[in-house]
């Protein structure tokens, strides 16, 4: 038995890289021969040659007429101008961001049925104001902006390791009494993801409702084509983000990066980890793999299951979609130990509101000590770069820590094309030296804190579907702040290098790379 699983998981592994070579090969194909046809097409019509110049123009007008940051625009405009075929057809395919009416149409659709099951938080957003006038700003953004409340009576509970995170999900698993929601960006089919779906049949079979929900581009090279039918075979409802296939697909580029497991309503489980086994240090790709989650239970727990229920409800038109959503927001006489306030809130590239970049922003806004952040990628906007230097400049401790060794090397040049303009405003960079950390993680003056699924990047920001959660005064902020400083004690600060070390090619290389930094 052991031997003829391994081989269904080598298996399944190769079909699921090959899906995505092939695919990957097939774009690549489409968008060659396109920009191929056009270009001979210039050489003898000239008719088409203008049509191509106009249309450039047009694009490169509209571009810079978006309610968007220049950081955003100007790559696009300067590619497009310089290239104007291939240009074109790039930000055809990635770069219009998913703005497919359908798509909007059908998650303004759901939105309006779910948000109005959260409760009115503005009795308490009034009185975080008493005690923090800058914690309340950002809790009341949140508010207005992504559509989610700020609760209280809810425990939080911390995991500066992802293991942890995953011990306690398989124990709230097997107490699980009517539904389990697990929603994740990617899904290893091997032995961390067998002791989740053990779990979960077991649950089958007492009669609890279970549903998996995985990107496709995420989970492509880890699972096989056939995975959801094992799961439905099972009994475990299954659907699949956005499935990645041959073809000019607008809404390609934008992915469910969300990591989220609720059970009953009552728990929920999110932060940066994904359920393969990297994440959990039982392989070593990339040294060790630092990653970090948090617990939920009380009040707060109804945001992640109204998150969860979005994505399964929106996706697919011919899907058949809830119509008791009550059912799975039970009412809690649940008493929480802490008095803190919790905050989970979604952010998606289908509206014009980049919650998490302005989230992180307000956080060294409001940040009057220091303020840390953690991620695996450092690819910020200018808004993004003046806010984390004009905090240091007014004498925030500001720091930043990345990974010592990069999962992506071509993105890691990018992410460290960003280090030279941070120290030299006074931010501190830090890589931590025992491998790649995947956490995404803020904290300020001991007070506030995010975790959860975020990264400092273009993609993250502006493209891909993604969740976090807000803390005030909870017992979890002083255990992410002991957690920030055990780490700074396993990294080597490179602030110094990076203000004066760096060569004239390598600033001018990395500089250039910044301008793919969108299709990274």
């Amino acid at each position: 038995m052991g031997n003829e699983q391994t081989l269904e998981k080598k298996a399944a592994t190769r079909n699921g890289v090959s899906r995505l070579v092939f695919a990957s090969l097939s774009i690549l194909l489409e968008i060659t021969l396109i920009v191929l046809l056009f270009t001979v097409l210039n050489r003898y019509a000239e008719w088409v040659n203008t049509f191509t110049r106009i249309l450039a123009l047009i694009l490169v007008l509209t571009i810079y007429g978006q309610h968007k940051t220049s950081t955003m625009k100007m790559p696009w405009i300067m590619l497009i101008m310089a290239f104007p075929v291939m240009g074109v057809v790039l930000y055809l395919l990635v770069g219009l961001n998913g703005t497919t009416r359908k798509m909007r149409n059908r998650f303004e659709k759901i939105d309006k049925v779910l948000l109005p099951k959260l409760p009115d938080s503005h009795d308490l957003t009034e009185q975080m104001k008493k005690e923090d006038a800058g914690a309340a700003g950002i809790s009341a953004y949140l508010s207005r902006y992504s559509g989610y409340p700020v609760y209280q009576n809810t425990d939080v509970r911390y995991y500066d390791d992802a293991a942890k995170g995953l011990e306690a999900q398989l124990a709230e698993i097997a107490k699980a009494e009517k539904f389990i929601f697990m929603e994740y960006h990617a899904i290893e089919d091997k032995e961390s993801w067998h002791r989740i779906q053990t779990a979960l049949e077991e649950r089958v079979r007492a009669g609890v409702e279970v549903r998996v929900f995985y990107d496709d581009m995420g989970s492509i090279g880890f699972i096989n084509t056939d995975f959801v039918k094992k799961l439905e075979s099972v009994g475990i409802k299954c659907r699949v983000f956005n499935p990645f296939a041959p073809g000019l697909n607008l809404f390609l580029n934008n992915r469910d990066h969300r990591k989220i497991t609720v059970v009953d309503g009552k728990v929920g489980f999110t932060g940066g980890y994904n359920l393969a086994n990297e994440y959990f240090n039982i392989t070593h790709p990339y040294g060790q793999w630092k990653d970090t989650g948090i617990r939920l239970e009380g009040d707060a727990v109804r945001s992640l299951t109204i998150t969860f229920l979005e994505m399964w409800n929106a996706i697919k038109a011919s899907d058949q979609d809830d119509t008791d959503i009550d059912r799975y927001l039970p009412e809690s006489d649940y008493q929480a130990e802490e008095k803190g306030y919790v905050q989970p809130y979604a952010d998606s590239p289908m509206d014009d509101e980049q919650v998490g970049e302005e989230v992180y922003i307000s956080m060294a806004n409001k940040a009057e000590k220091y303020c840390y952040y953690i991620t695996p990628y450092l690819i910020i906007t200018d808004e993004m770069t003046h806010a984390l230097s004009l905090a240091a400049k007014r004498g925030v401790d500001v720091r930043i820590i990345t990974p010592g060794i990069p999962d992506k090397k071509l993105v890691y040049g990018v992410t460290r094309s960003f280090y030279g303009g941070l120290v030299r405003n006074g931010v501190r960079i830090f890589e931590w030296e025992p491998g790649f950390c995947h956490a995404k993680m803020s904290i300020a003056d001991d007070k506030m804190a995010t975790c959860g699924t975020i990264n400092l990047d273009y993609r993250s920001l502006y493209h891909h579907f993604e969740n976090g959660c807000f803390l005030y005064h909870c017992n979890a902020v002083a255990e992410i702040k002991r957690d920030f400083d055990k780490t700074f004690t396993e990294c080597r600060e490179v602030t110094e290098q990076y203000r004066t070390g760096r060569s004239a090619t390598l600033r001018l290389g990395q500089l250039f790379l910044r301008l793919f930094a969108q299709l990274l």
